[in-house]
């Protein structure tokens, strides 16, 4: 059997990445909430409190589109804007209300819930030697 390069490898796995998000999105649907909703809300969850510019810069959108993304999450109960929290009056600090993390804790047990079920299938040896490869992944990908 020849080895792969480098760049077949990466070629497989942007492929089976792509498939897994795909996967990952359909999940994510019974949360109620927008691809672009629920990436905002986990890094309010995980990285805020932030202010509005930090967070549109995190999900690399503009600050208007931000301004309606945190505008509904702030409807939905799932953000706070707090303009007390910074020293500028103009900017607003955001952070997550209890239930927009549990909504972000649910949508990720069933991302892991649903995975978790496909490796299932498999063998004992085949799901270490994944595991073994997420930590190269992991390792591969640090800045």
């Amino acid at each position: 059997m020849q080895a792969q390069s480098s760049a077949e490898v990466a070629d497989r796995l942007h492929s089976t990445s792509l498939h897994l998000l795909r996967r990952a999105r359909e999940e994510d649907e019974s949360s109620g909430l927008t691809p672009a909703r629920l990436s905002a809300l986990s890094v309010v969850v995980l990285a805020g409190p932030l202010t509005l510019g930090e967070l549109a810069a995190a999900e690399g959108v503009r600050p208007p589109t931000m301004t309606r993304i945190v505008q509904a999450l702030e409807e939905a109960g799932l953000v706070l804007k707090d303009w007390s929290a910074t020293d500028d009056r103009r900017t607003v600090s955001i952070s997550t209300t209890q239930r927009g993390a549990r909504v972000l804790q649910s949508a990720r047990e069933r991302r892991i819930g649903s995975l978790a079920r496909r490796l299932d299938r498999l063998g004992p040896d085949e799901v270490e030697l994944l595991r073994r490869a997420a930590g190269l992944l992991e390792q591969a990908l640090a800045d």
